[in-house]
């Protein structure tokens, strides 16, 4: 039988079928994934083939069709190793915030570097307009400039009031999308908002660390009733970058991407050369500093904080 996985809780996988009945399926052996280590080998999105165990009514995973792409992130616990996100994604939804809490840009970027070095198309959406200040409305309204201005779809929304929702599911509609971001910006309050019917458990935040306290514990795959599906992911605290090579970097900048044909020499890092074209558009601000800077970050492979300010 074939069918794709819509929920991953480590050891237990639940597979939807051909005919939408949906089966409790674990693996046996090892499936091997083009030398890919990780520390999950089956990932919400994925497409399996799998059989009925004798007797029972659960299921054995036999065989991972081959992806279109994942997204994928260094394994907390194992940094030899990676930690696939979810698997076949249409489109990639950054869920931000300005506050309560904060997301930065870091997190923002690396997310986006990883997405295009899959090729997956990403959207960068502001959750929680309703609470900004004047002055956070502000910020927003420059981040969302910019991106936009780079080739990402972004703007603001509110699941509290509706904002934009409209917007948002004409995005979605009928592809399969990740939402992906801190705990906390309201991955889930969006998901109930763009369909009721899904009753996803929402939760606080911290008074303490202003922080979001996590309700979605497993990647999970749900169908909204206006024709799309949404992998609601757990609130990701860090994103660090997996077998990214420094020399390829720039390549997962769009406004990097089209300047360095220009640079004075080809191997150049933009990172201390003469006559580097994208240096001088940084200088000229055609390319922000602040997204420059997280681009060095990277570059140089520094630990640093995921959810303060840049």
């Amino acid at each position: 039988m074939k069918g794709k996985v819509i929920k991953s809780t480590g050891s237990w996988y639940i597979v939807l079928d051909e005919q939408g009945r949906q089966w409790e399926c674990r693996l046996r052996g090892k499936i091997r994934l083009d030398g890919l280590r990780s520390t999950n080998p089956v990932a919400v999105g994925d497409n399996v083939v799998f059989e009925q165990e004798p007797g029972k009514d659960t299921g054995v995973i036999k065989k991972i069709d081959p992806r279109n792409n994942i997204i994928v992130r260094k394994s907390v616990n194992l940094s030899k190793a990676s930690h696939i996100i979810a698997a076949n994604i249409d489109l990639a939804i950054i869920v931000a915030t300005i506050a309560q809490p904060r997301t930065s840009t870091g997190f923002i970027d690396r997310f986006m570097v990883t997405a295009e070095a899959y090729h997956i198309p990403t959207a960068l959406v502001f959750n929680k307009c309703d609470l900004y200040s004047d002055d956070q409305i502000g910020e927003m309204a420059e981040l969302i400039e910019y991106y936009s201005s780079i080739g990402y779809t972004s703007f603001g929304v509110s699941a509290k009031t509706g904002f934009k929702l409209d917007e948002l599911k004409a995005l979605m509609q009928d592809k399969i999308c990740l939402f992906s971001g801190h705990s906390g910006v309201g991955k889930s309050a969006l998901v109930n908002a763009l369909d009721p019917s899904q009753h996803l458990k929402i939760g606080a935040i911290s008074d303490v660390h202003n922080k979001g306290m996590h309700t979605t514990t497993f990647a999970e795959m749900h169908h909204l009733e206006f024709g799309s599906w949404i992998v609601d992911t757990p609130g990701i605290k860090e994103f660090a970058l997996y077998d990214m090579e420094a020399e390829t970097l720039a390549q997962r900048f769009p406004e990097m991407r089209k300047l360095m044909s220009q640079c004075r020499f080809a191997n150049c890092t933009h990172t201390h050369e003469p006559g580097c074209a994208v240096k001088e558009a940084v200088e000229n601000g055609d390319i922000a500093d602040w997204r420059y800077n997280n681009y060095l970050r990277m570059y140089n492979n520094e630990d640093w904080s995921y959810g303060t300010d840049d």
